[in-house]
């Protein structure tokens, strides 16, 4: 009853259309897949830090992504914390900013990757849902739902 618990691996569900207070989508995702990484609990399917939206983000702000990472992993920041290193580590201003996130909500997933995603959550792959925000999103919810058995 009072053993050691095991770590459970976590699916982040967080969105990458979702902005903290400086306004920057995927910031957050960002965050939060570092830090679950950290702790050892990000799910293994899951990349702490991708060559998608988490390096449009770094690239977007300006950020070191070793020094980035190494923040998050070395001090496990809260994520107004996490905001507050960026606006003193990143290189921005509020243009940049809007160019990265449209950069995020216009990026599109190709066929192939569209197709997997949609029909592993039994949808019809009509040409409706083509942004891959979305698409990730029904990802996430797709491996949530799979990983609690």
């Amino acid at each position: 009853m009072f053993g050691r618990r095991k770590k459970t691996q976590v699916i982040p569900t967080i969105s990458s259309g979702v902005a903290g207070p400086l306004g920057v989508l995927h910031l957050p995702r960002f965050w939060s897949k570092v830090l679950m990484d950290a702790k050892g609990v990000l799910h293994a399917d899951y990349p702490a830090c991708g060559a998608g939206f988490d390096q449009m983000v770094l690239d977007g702000l300006g950020l070191d992504k070793d020094a980035t990472l190494s923040y998050i992993g070395d001090n496990l920041p809260t994520y107004p914390q996490f905001e507050a290193w960026v606006s003193e580590n990143g290189n921005f201003d509020q243009a940049a900013v809007d160019e990265l996130n449209a950069a995020i909500t216009g990026y599109n997933h190709d066929d192939d990757t569209r197709g997997g995603i949609l029909g592993a959550s039994g949808i019809e792959d009509d040409g409706s849902i083509l942004d891959a925000v979305n698409l990730n999103n029904l990802d996430d919810w797709y491996e949530l739902h799979a990983n609690l058995g």
